[in-house]
């Protein structure tokens, strides 16, 4: 039985009305051609270009402008995977050290936070293009990455060993209170800590210190650009709001004795008590000085002055082991 079908008209779930030999003519893949299949494949890449020479590309990097030069330092740092030194820029650009500084610091003017989506970084000696903060939610979503947050004991750990470094193990716990032997093990697998050395004293404590990591993570040109206490002092009103917010809370225990209302009161009392204690105590020394200086002058009398053309009275002899001989005997 016939049909007026068309191919391109959907089934309606009845019998097809092609054979299986024509379904397999339309949906097999193109025939081979015999002649072709014997032949090699032909080479139809274009030949790889050797390495232009470090002279040519120095050549060539005299002749750019500033705002080239500029460009070439924004698209090696665009392309690089890790953050780039002013020697490996030379060395990719040919341009010269100066050049290359002055071409980021210029970038950096105009990659920097508030201004650009991509910010310009120095981190661990080194230039870095990385996403502005604002954005780093968005960037994190399409990335599909979890943010890499720190405990409070990695935090207290990480802080110590960067502000105090080479630290040993012992110090580091004798400050913090707790076991910190788990912590040291996060942090050396996540690189953001080192071992540096050895102690030279009893038992030979490792020594730990902080790695290029740790100022990449952080953002951070060098150890001196970690902030002092000052700094935290005279953070802004916003700044200290949120360090307030991140903070930890803290012990219960003073939290209580703080919002006690006659905590101030006690507080009064005490200096008080030790003020009448400390009057006590001056009063006290006073006393034993004039008691000291009666009897200073009872046991060493002042002598009377001597009467007018009176002989002084000679001194009374010195005690000796020999009698004295007799008025009127021969000597």
């Amino acid at each position: 039985m016939s049909t007026n079908k068309r191919p391109d008209q959907p089934s309606t779930g009845g019998p097809s009305p092609f054979s299986e030999e024509e379904v397999a003519a339309v949906t097999a893949g193109p025939a081979g051609d015999p002649d072709l299949e014997e032949l090699d494949a032909a080479e139809i890449d274009s030949p790889e270009e050797s390495e232009s020479s470090f002279e040519k590309i120095v050549a060539k990097s005299r002749k750019l402008s500033e705002n080239q030069l500029r460009h070439v330092i924004e698209s090696v740092l665009f392309v690089a995977p890790q953050p780039l030194t002013l020697d490996q820029l030379f060395e990719a650009t040919g341009i010269d050290r100066e050049k290359v500084l002055r071409a980021l610091m210029a970038l950096q003017g105009d990659r920097r936070d508030g201004i650009s989506g991509v910010v310009l970084h120095e981190v661990a000696g080194a230039w870095q293009f990385r996403t502005a903060p604002e954005s780093a939610d968005f960037v994190r979503r399409f990335l599909k990455v979890k943010p890499q947050r720190l405990t409070r004991a990695a935090v207290e750990t990480l802080a110590l060993i960067a502000y105090r470094q080479p630290v040993t193990r012992p110090e580091i716990e004798d400050v913090r209170g707790v076991d910190s032997g788990a912590v040291l093990k996060a942090l050396l697998d996540r690189r953001l800590i080192k071992i540096v050395g050895k102690k030279e004293e009893v038992g030979r404590p490792i020594l730990y210190g902080t790695t290029k990591e740790f100022l990449e993570f952080f953002a951070l040109k060098d150890l001196a650009a970690l902030p002092t206490l000052r700094e935290f002092q005279e953070l802004t009103e916003e700044n200290q709001e949120i360090v307030e917010r991140e903070a930890p809370k803290p012990v219960a225990g003073i939290l209580e004795e703080l919002s006690d209302k006659g905590f101030e009161e006690k507080l009064a009392a005490q200096d008080q008590a030790s003020e009448a204690a400390l009057a006590e105590l001056e009063s006290a020394i006073d006393q034993a000085d004039v008691t000291s200086k009666t009897a200073a002058k009872i046991l060493n009398p002042p002598q009377p002055p001597p009467e007018p053309g009176a002989t002084p009275a000679a001194p009374a002899p010195a005690d000796s082991s020999e009698p004295t001989p007799p008025s009127g005997s021969e000597s």
